[in-house]
């Protein structure tokens, strides 16, 4: 399978653009390989594309001039992110570390823009996609502030099983717990026992590298 195919399942609004859109979009898309451990894109540069992951896991974080470092959450596969950014023609404000060895998809600005201008599809999902963004960094400040480690993995967990912004998963998720401590700020160790109290309490199936959903809701809900 193409980058371009792997990206048209998992990027489902590409599929509502006319066939004239679809085709520029097409032409125009970047695909980039990033190494585990390097940039995807750099807090102060100039935003010049929407960013896709075809696969692997990006972290979106930003490190204060004194070192000190806020982690703003994880993107996986068929997750877009930087609109804001294209929208409000700013630079970044914020580091896209790819946490594994991923597959970025780049469209151009001018193309983002001409979408904006000639596709309601397309500002359909952006305002369903600022929507879900804005509810996601709305709980992420509940999960640091009120909740304890094992209902800040668990919400962590079902952040990234979101169908609005990550339409290309299922129930399982190749995921680290080294990276998990990534997106939570916890030890490895502390993830490790924060996901078998998880799993014993019947929402999840922890593997070696993976776990596996077995209720959304009850992670969302968790706050034990």
């Amino acid at each position: 399978m193409s980058d371009f195919e792997d990206l048209l399942d998992l990027s489902p609004w590409m599929q509502n653009l006319a066939a004239p859109q679809h085709e520029r979009v097409l032409q125009d898309l970047i695909v980039r390989s990033v190494p585990a451990g390097g940039f995807v894109c750099r807090k102060g540069e100039p935003v010049e594309h929407w960013l896709g992951v075809i696969d692997g896991l990006v972290k979106i974080s930003s490190v204060s001039p004194e070192g000190k470092a806020v982690t703003f959450t994880g993107v996986a596969p068929g997750g877009w992110f930087g609109e804001g950014s294209l929208l409000k023609d700013e630079s970044r404000r914020y580091d896209g570390v790819a946490l594994r060895d991923s597959r970025i998809a780049c469209m151009p600005r001018a193309t983002f823009q001409w979408l904006l201008d000639t596709s309601i599809a397309f500002n359909r999902y952006l305002l369903h996609q600022l929507n879900e963004r804005l509810a996601q960094f709305i709980g992420t400040v509940e999960i640091d502030r009120l909740l304890g480690p094992d209902a800040r993995v668990a919400r962590c967990l079902a952040q990234l099983f979101n169908p609005q912004l990550y339409p290309g998963l299922r129930r399982r998720l190749d995921i680290s717990q080294s990276e998990i401590g990534f997106l939570t700020g916890l030890s490895r160790q502390r993830v490790n026992q924060a996901l078998r109290r998880l799993e014993r309490e019947g929402l999840m199936k922890v593997d070696y590298g993976a776990v596996t959903v077995l209720s959304i809701d009850g992670l969302r809900e968790f706050d034990g």
